[in-house]
């Protein structure tokens, strides 16, 4: 992959799909990476320009620089730096879980160059972690103890558990897509060490404040959210929705908060028809 090289770090990007489309980045959560998004690309590409990061959120392969600020805001300002680098305008901005909380503060701080935003199901309000994942906040702040927690998912099957990715995927993620996810974890110190900057840097106070701030954010915004979804309530993206001046809910059957998982071909019709009613 291609490498953007920030103060903050190194990136690798993905870019793919129609150079002159209209471009379109992703922003995926905690200890996943790009290719969250690997099944809902390929049906946009023939008319979006698709870029789809590895964030260093844990599961990025290159660590950060060591004084690099790792906290959400840090990210999101990360995030918008990223967006000058690649003198991208009027970019769609697509978020999921850790990511989609991250978006936010984009929006509200950094919003120059965003022209859309689609949140699919995300932290959002007091709900900054879900209550089920906070025990990684405690971990982060115990030296070697995020490690000793992490532990567990070398054992493949453990990953299916709802302590796991079964809390937030219906079907098996494959194998091979979970080991690359966790390796760079469980095999990099310096990674651990970004990945407890962010945990430790996660605070309610930063959504609630982005909460309030979206109400002048008047870029068109979708979100399309699981109904089952136990980790980040439906009713959070009616709470957002109203604050927003111009949104809308698409509400997805079938699915648990990891939508690009699934129900990508879904997910890619509601981005695709958010983009050609706002174009």
């Amino acid at each position: 992959m291609p490498e953007l090289t920030l103060p903050q770090g190194t990136i690798h990007v993905r870019d793919t799909g129609n150079a002159d489309g209209p471009p379109v980045v992703f922003v995926h959560g905690l200890l996943v990476d790009g290719t969250l998004w690997r099944k809902v690309v390929p049906s946009l590409e023939g008319d979006l320009r698709c870029i789809w990061p590895d964030w260093p959120l844990g599961s990025h392969r290159t660590p950060m620089a060591p004084d690099a600020d790792l906290s959400p805001r840090g990210v999101a300002h990360l995030i918008a730096d990223a967006l000058a680098a690649m003198e991208l305008e009027r970019v769609t901005l697509v978020a999921n879980d850790t990511g989609g909380a991250i978006s936010q503060l984009v929006a509200t701080e950094r919003p120059e160059r965003l022209g859309r935003l689609v949140l699919t199901d995300c932290d959002a309000f007091e709900n900054f972690l879900p209550p089920m994942f906070r025990g990684l906040q405690v971990a982060a702040r115990v030296p070697g103890a995020l490690n000793v927690l992490m532990q567990p998912m070398r054992i493949r099957a453990l990953r299916r558990l709802p302590m796991a990715f079964g809390l937030v995927t219906k079907r098996p993620i494959d194998h091979a897509v979970t080991d690359a996810w966790l390796r760079p974890f469980m095999e990099q110190r310096a990674v651990r060490r970004d990945a407890a900057k962010l945990l430790r840097g996660i605070t309610k106070r930063d959504t609630l404040a982005a909460a309030e701030r979206l109400r002048r954010f008047e870029r068109p915004t979708l979100l399309v959210w699981a109904r089952e979804d136990r980790a980040f309530p439906v009713a959070h993206a009616h709470r957002l929705a109203a604050l927003l001046p111009d949104a809308r809910v698409e509400e997805v059957e079938d699915s648990l908060a990891f939508i690009p998982e699934d129900q990508p071909e879904r997910l890619a019709d509601a981005i695709r028809r958010f983009l050609r009613e706002n174009a």
